[in-house]
């Protein structure tokens, strides 16, 4: 899955980025908490003492003036608190429980313990603003008319968390307060990321790997260029130069490569002068000892001396035969075997059968793989009566097996058999090449050529082609 470079790259810098997220926001979140926790204690230490001076100037006010207070404070504000008298203790529904939630009620908690009796019940608590209960159990803040003070507690586009005092001051009597911390209003525990990092971290993280997939497909493709080269030289070693293209280290080894190629053309193409022009200049010599051979005055002697000669104008007829059919000069092309092997087939349709299904199209040399394939069936037409062609295709391969129903081989010759000029049968056609040529030219394209003997009877070639030219695009 991750085998290209692309890829590979891609999945490291969706690690890295990630990682140097995490660990940026941990500190980051650690560096900030810290000093928001700091400012949320001071802020509860103030608010715990204002706190502390109204609950006392409540306490030490007469019981029939609290109510007329508080009607005047209602109308004329001038407290930070929502300042009620219950005959119960409200209950409240607590926000979430957190660190700093329980640090923050009890520094409010031993301020306000320095000046309330010991034996007075207090209750210290947080509450969500839409489900603050006030007054009574059953009555919401946000049920409640402006005009009671309830707009102090309630902040709409931030809904912080309030805030509540109950002191009881006297039997059946609880002194009810309420207020929101000045900012921050940390309180509860802080993630790693938060829900804005986290958005902020994926769209970064998007365009990181858009821009980076862009840069390595740009610089990769130089080499997949090359690796198509390199991978298609085997058989098309005449093949154009590369352009030199990309980073240093790819425009270097594209040089080198290209280098490498020039000389091996250069050395193929002087071994195949070399050799064409010792074979075309043996005929000469062979045929003016054929002429003084007659002039022998014992028949015998003439005789051997042609029959010598016989065999070496063979051996420099093969020669020439081998140079021609293996070293084929032609470009790699999409080959649909299909069509290649009616081509064969036409002229001999009662003898060979082929018996496959849709083949998709194999990239090689045409006039290489026709030849080989025609020698292949012929031989098979030849000695065993008629054959019989299968091909078995698949992303990684591609499999042509020919079937003939002759005598076979015998098994010590199977590997034999391809030696030049080694022959099972005398007939006067043939040089014993055809299929050492025709193994060469599967070679050439990185597969194999066995042989086998079917069990039923008959001789087996199997034909494996590697599919690691199918793909032109780079």
């Amino acid at each position: 899955m991750f085998a290209s470079i692309i890829s590979r790259m891609l999945l490291l810098t969706i690690f890295s980025v990630v990682l140097a997220q995490l660990v940026s926001s941990f500190f980051l979140v650690n560096q900030f908490a810290e000093s928001e926790e700091k400012t949320v204690i001071l802020n509860a230490n103030n608010l715990a003492e204002n706190a502390l001076s109204t609950i006392s100037f409540f306490q030490n006010l007469p019981l029939q003036y609290r109510h007329l207070v508080l009607e005047q404070l209602r109308d004329l504000g001038g407290s930070r608190f929502f300042v009620s008298l219950n005959s119960e203790k409200i209950e409240i529904n607590p926000i979430p429980d957190s660190l700093l939630k329980k640090r923050v009620i009890n520094t409010v908690r031993q301020v306000l313990k320095r000046r309330i009796p010991i034996q007075s019940k207090l209750e210290i608590e947080f509450s969500h603003p839409d489900d603050l209960h006030v007054l009574k159990n059953d009555v919401l803040l946000k049920d409640l008319p402006p005009s009671w003070g309830a707009y102090s507690l309630i902040i709409p586009s931030t809904k912080p968390p309030i805030l509540v005092v109950q002191i009881e001051i006297a039997e059946h009597e609880w002194l009810y307060l309420a207020a929101i911390l000045p900012p921050p209003y940390l309180l509860v525990d802080k993630s790693i990321i938060s829900p804005a990092q986290l958005i902020t971290l994926i769209f970064t993280t998007v365009f990181v790997l858009i821009f980076i997939y862009l840069l390595f497909y740009w610089q990769t493709k130089p080499l997949k260029q090359l690796a198509l080269a390199v991978s298609e030289m085997s058989i098309d070693l005449d093949q154009a130069p590369l352009v030199e293209q990309g980073a240093s280290e790819i425009v270097t080894a594209t040089r080198a490569f290209n280098r490498m190629q020039q000389k091996l053309q250069r050395y193929i193409r002087d071994r195949e002068v070399l050799f064409r022009s010792i074979s075309h200049d043996l005929k000469t010599p062979i045929t003016r000892l054929r002429l003084r051979a007659e002039l022998l005055d014992s028949e015998k002697q003439t005789e051997a001396f042609n029959h010598d000669l016989d065999d070496l104008e063979m051996l420099v007829n093969g020669a020439l035969q081998t140079v021609k059919d293996t070293d084929i000069h032609e470009n790699i092309q999409s080959v649909n075997i299909l069509k290649l092997l009616e081509q064969i087939s036409s002229s001999q349709p009662d003898k060979i059968k082929i018996i496959t299904p849709q083949v998709a199209p194999y990239r090689g040399k045409p006039l290489a793989l026709k030849r080989c394939l025609a020698n292949l069936i012929d031989n098979g037409v030849k000695y065993g009566g008629g054959v019989q062609v299968f091909i078995n295709d698949s992303t990684e391969s591609l499999q042509i097996l020919i079937q003939d129903n002759g005598p076979g081989i015998p098994a010590h010759e199977l590997e034999h058999i391809f030696t030049p000029y080694r022959r099972l049968h005398h007939d006067l056609h043939g040089y014993g090449l055809g299929l050492g040529i025709s193994r060469n030219i599967i070679h050439a394209h990185n597969g194999y050529l066995h042989l086998i003997n079917r069990e039923e009877g008959g001789l087996e070639v199997i034909i494996t082609l590697p599919r690691i030219y199918k793909s032109t695009s780079v």
